[in-house]
């Protein structure tokens, strides 16, 4: 085998790393931002929050544990694509056992 042959395949399996790498952490970041959302309301916001709230005709979106909802909200695409995969998989083994 030659080097270059060699350097390619060590970048494949460099490229599959990052990829796994960068799917584990995107399903990591919606329960994060869920738990710290919890956390917050259990343990309270503390000085942060107040002033986040403390302008006038606050928002009702204003604070710590709506940023966090919606953050976990805006982060639960890869926890949808691993559940339709995962859905589309069953559907796929019922059809090869009814054939």
């Amino acid at each position: 085998m030659s080097a270059y042959r060699a350097d390619a395949k060590g970048d494949d399996e460099g490229a599959a790393a990052a990829f796994a790498v960068a799917r584990w952490l995107g399903l990591a970041a919606a329960p994060t931002f869920a738990i710290m959302a919890l956390l917050t309301v259990v343990v309270g916001g503390g000085a942060p929050d107040m002033l986040c709230s403390a302008g006038r005709d606050a928002s009702s979106l204003s604070g710590m544990v709506p940023m966090y909802l919606l953050m976990s909200a805006f982060h639960s695409a890869a926890w949808l694509r691993l559940i339709s995969s995962r859905g589309r998989g069953a559907h796929r083994s019922e059809r090869r056992e009814a054939g």
